[in-house]
């Protein structure tokens, strides 16, 4: 996953990314992970659970965790929910709408703009979903 992400991304592969978690999961998978909505602090992964995420450890075990709660980000928290229904697995990468030398994404225009210049796959933009 870590390759395609960099391949997608245009990026050196020494470049960490994020996970971002379900809140009410987050002290399961990460240690005195509590709430982080801003990816400001990083957390050692729980040993039990690195096998089920290994794309988002970086390579001293850790992981720089966004915490998603219902409150604050309704539509990013049920996306959570349906990938663990299909996965057990409340995490997924996260990381910024770019590619590289150009800045992240702000727009309808810029999402549409990297994905049609970029090997990006699939693109979900509000009620939208364009593929290649």
């Amino acid at each position: 996953m870590m390759h395609r992400l960099n391949e997608l991304k245009d990026r050196e592969d020494f470049r960490p990314v994020a996970p971002a978690v379900l809140a009410e999961e987050a002290s399961s998978y990460f240690e005195g992970c509590v709430e982080s909505p801003f990816m400001l602090f990083v957390y050692d992964v729980r040993p039990e659970m690195a096998d089920r995420v290994p794309a988002i450890r970086h390579v001293d075990g850790t992981a720089r965790a966004q915490t998603v709660s219902r409150q604050q980000s309704p539509l990013f928290h049920q996306l959570l929910e349906r990938f663990r229904e299909q996965t057990g697995v409340p995490v997924l990468v996260n990381t910024s709408f770019n590619t590289r030398g150009k800045p992240v994404v702000c727009t309808p225009h810029d999402a549409l703009e990297c994905f049609y210049t970029s090997p990006i796959d699939v693109l979900a933009i509000g009620d939208y979903m364009l593929t290649k």
